[in-house]
């Protein structure tokens, strides 16, 4: 049943990249994208046989892996050049709500520097493909006192980190919750809706889209959609797996990982027509791992 979920969900992206208007031949269609967050890199530490099995059983081509500076950068090489092998890119993963206090770039520079030093010195089929930033500023407690000063420098800090990536030539991606498109700003950055603005100032956003219905989900990314669309940049929808306590709705570990499935090929073939639309993402390893079928 879940095989065949995921194999629907494959077939939905294919018909879409056959439809498309600059489509030539069905073999230079792109990929859509199946990612997850893979935040605690000791898994392939530990059993890199057993995770690569994990997310290839599970149809991903893009993985965003935690940087932890205590693991040896050849675990991350040999990792990343045995997921290249079966057709997944890996993408350097971190972020915290603090990057956006007022010393707090110094811990995204340290990432950056790892990143940009391990580039340096890796063999091309070990290298990462990608940056992917999640911060989450609102949750940073300057969201509560001053949200315009930390509205700013979030975006300061994407700024900056696009200037390290651009160095090294590997695309920047961020995280966003859906409802940025609520969230103002004015200064020196422009005026505008901070969805936007993100979305205008990276190579491809995931949207937070924490539901679990398709009809929800399709109806809060709906904004960024246009949004992306308009500016001919790219979307990934993220989902939930993890149990909180915000709430059912936000979740799949209720409903399981066939229901999961069948509501996201309900959101791909819903934004079939939207080419800012690249596929979803399941957050996250550790919790997909013991998710109901």
């Amino acid at each position: 049943m879940l095989k065949k979920a995921v194999v629907i969900v494959m077939a939905l992206f294919s018909l879409m990249a056959l439809a498309s208007p600059g489509h030539v031949q069905a073999n230079e269609a792109p990929q859509p994208v199946r990612a997850t967050w893979l935040w605690n890199p000791w898994l392939f530490v530990n059993d890199e046989a057993g995770t690569l099995a994990f997310l290839e059983s599970k149809g991903l081509n893009k993985v965003y892996v935690q940087i932890d500076g205590d693991i040896p950068k050849a675990a991350y090489g040999s990792f990343i050049e045995k997921a290249k092998a079966r057709g997944i890119d890996i993408y350097a993963l971190d972020g915290a709500p603090s990057w956006v206090a007022p010393k707090g770039y110094i811990n995204q520079d340290r990432f950056l520097s790892w990143v940009a030093d391990y580039q340096a010195q890796a063999a091309e089929n070990t290298r990462f493909a990608g940056v992917h930033l999640d911060v989450e500023p609102y949750l940073y407690s300057g969201w509560n006192t001053n949200q315009a000063a930390t509205v700013k420098s979030f975006q300061a800090l994407l700024k900056r980190a696009h200037t390290s990536t651009a160095k090294i030539g590997l695309p920047l991606e961020a995280d966003m919750p859906f409802w940025f498109d609520e969230i103002p700003y004015k200064n020196t950055y422009g005026t505008g809706l901070l969805a936007e603005w993100v979305i205008a100032n990276t190579a491809g956003v995931g949207i937070m889209a924490y539901r679990d219905s398709a009809p929800m989900i399709i109806d809060i990314v709906k904004n960024e959609m246009a949004m992306a669309q308009r500016l001919g940049k790219s979307i990934i929808v993220g989902v939930e797996t993890d149990v909180t306590d915000e709430g059912s709705i936000i979740t799949f570990a209720e409903e399981g990982e066939a229901f999961m499935e069948q509501e996201l090929a309900a959101v791909a073939a819903h934004y079939a027509g939207n080419p800012a639309y690249k596929g979803n993402a399941i957050h996250h390893v550790g919790s997909w791992m013991t998710l109901q079928p």
